[in-house]
């Protein structure tokens, strides 16, 4: 796994020159610079360090960001050079009016994204109607099925440009279009169908950010994503454009789609995938660019195991009826919110309480979990069962000490996806109500506190219940140094931020 970032407009020059840096450091004998390539080198230091040789040094430099060799981050590097994209670009006001309706109009993948910003698209197209005529990539946003015409008839090569404020080509700007929800499906799909016809690859894609997933032009299609379906809807035109795209030959295996949507319960991304391939094939051409993609097979195991731990139980049954893998267990590396514990989705299922998923899975044929007694108490916590948990406790003395050992932060995960009653008992077994942890994955990662989410999410009630139960309302998260009031804030949570203005210390003065 890496332990630097990449950053976000990386240039080869820059990792030459850490290269070259480590290599003078080894040699000089600096005890940090020896223990790196102690570490990240098969051969370790000789007794000589005054020896080093760049290559080592580079492949030292290419292990620290996740790369298996220096040739394998060159040609990384070159793929960002040719495909990156920076969401920076997205911020900043242009005075051309088709370049800044181009720039308002489109999703970016940035905290730019929302319905305002659209609305300023709109009043800039009535204001400058004609800001199309003359610029392919504002026609292909606008749908201007006419503009896009003439201009491809007076120069064919313009399918291929990159051009407009992200330097992306015109059918990626059609399809990452959102300015207007009601735009009609008939020049949306032909305009598409006319850029596909005249050469447009419908694989497109960019790397956000230097990011290693692609976002391509179906990942623009199917939108959503982190900041939800209000500010990152589908296109209007979804389906069409989707189905368009699929028989033109984009692959089917989007993995930037598989994440934008597994937030959603709606399975309809997935069936219209499932329908062209997916979970099939090679992994296209972006799997043959970037190396560390997820296989096909291994898109659909990580949707499958949001699935279980989210109580998707519709998108279990869809997976498990097209072929996935419900019986072995999680190994290997995979992202934080799917690591390869060793648990099987049954397993996975019964941790979370779900019997609706784990007797669906067992029915299908999946092995029954051998017993283990902090799995079985963590089960029934999560099912608010008192008596099965004095039962295990009783038998199985140490376990609940295990359980909070290995999941100190369990709470915080009950905050978000259990009833109130199950973040009581966790509560009064000894669970810590101020434990750091994730509310989106049942993962050990110190980010913020149950009371954080309750906020966010609005629920009073349960904020009320952790407040009795002892939650600080001046903790502090960590990635955002922020307060359970501010987060309420943040979401415009009027009721949850209500019950903790009159407790929240204001910030200090050097705040």
């Amino acid at each position: 796994m890496p332990i630097s970032d990449m950053p976000a407009r990386p240039h080869l020059d820059s990792f030459r020159r850490q290269a070259r840096a480590l290599q003078r450091a080894v040699r000089a004998g600096e005890p940090d610079a020896v223990a790196r390539v102690a570490r990240h080198h098969p051969d370790g230091v000789s007794g000589d360090d005054s020896g080093l040789q760049l290559s080592a040094a580079q492949f030292v430099v290419a292990r620290e960001y996740g790369f298996a060799s220096w040739p394998r981050l060159t040609r990384y590097l070159e793929t960002v050079a040719e495909h990156g994209w920076d969401t920076g670009l997205g911020t900043a006001a242009v005075e051309d009016p088709a370049e800044e309706f181009c720039r308002l109009a489109c999703l970016t993948y940035s905290r730019e994204d929302g319905p305002g910003r659209w609305a300023q698209a709109r009043q800039l197209l009535v204001r400058h109607p004609g800001l199309t005529g003359a610029n392919i990539w504002a026609a292909a946003a606008a749908a201007r099925l006419d503009d896009v015409t003439r201009l491809l008839a007076e120069q064919p090569e313009r399918v291929a440009e990159r051009g407009g404020p992200f330097g992306w080509r015109p059918l990626y700007y059609l399809v990452y279009s959102r300015f207007d929800p009601a735009v009609p499906a008939e020049p949306v799909r032909t305009a598409a169908r006319l850029l596909l016809d005249a050469g447009a690859d419908p694989d497109e894609g960019y790397l956000f950010d230097a990011l290693p997933s692609p976002f391509t032009l179906l990942t623009g299609v199917f939108g959503h994503g982190e900041l939800g379906p209000r500010r990152q809807p589908r296109h209007p035109r979804w389906r069409a454009l989707g189905r368009l795209l699929l028989d033109a030959g984009a692959d089917p295996n989007d993995a930037q789609t598989l994440y934008n949507c597994m937030f959603s319960p709606d399975n309809s991304h997935l069936e219209l995938l499932l329908e062209y391939g997916l979970g099939t094939g090679d992994g296209g051409p972006w799997k043959e660019r970037i190396e560390g993609l997820s296989t096909p097979a291994e898109m659909l195991r990580l949707q499958l195991r949001w699935a279980v731990e989210h109580h998707q139980p519709a998108r279990v049954r869809l997976l498990a009826e097209h072929g996935v893998d419900f019986r072995s267990p999680f190994e290997g590396d995979g992202p934080a919110w799917s690591p390869g514990d060793g648990r099987t989705p049954v397993e996975l299922a019964q941790l979370n309480g779900d019997t609706e998923i784990a007797d669906y899975l067992l029915a299908q044929g999946a092995a029954p979990p051998a017993p283990e007694p902090v799995r079985e108490l963590i089960t029934a916590a999560f099912r608010a069962d008192r008596s099965t948990v004095d039962r295990i406790r009783a038998e199985h003395p140490d376990a609940l000490a295990e359980a909070r050992r290995s999941r100190p932060g369990l709470i915080v995960w009950a905050a978000t996806q259990a009833p109130i009653d199950t973040v009581t008992l966790l509560a009064e077994l000894g669970f810590d109500v101020n434990a750091y942890g994730r509310g989106d994955a049942p993962v050990e990662e110190a980010w913020e506190t149950a009371l954080h989410h309750s906020s966010a999410d609005g629920n009073a009630e349960l904020t009320r219940r952790l407040l009795d139960l002892g939650a600080d309302p001046n903790l502090r998260d960590q990635r955002f140094d922020a307060t359970p009031l501010d987060w309420a804030r943040h979401f415009h949570r009027p009721a949850t931020a209500a019950l903790l203005e009159p407790i929240t210390a204001p910030p200090s003065s050097g705040e």
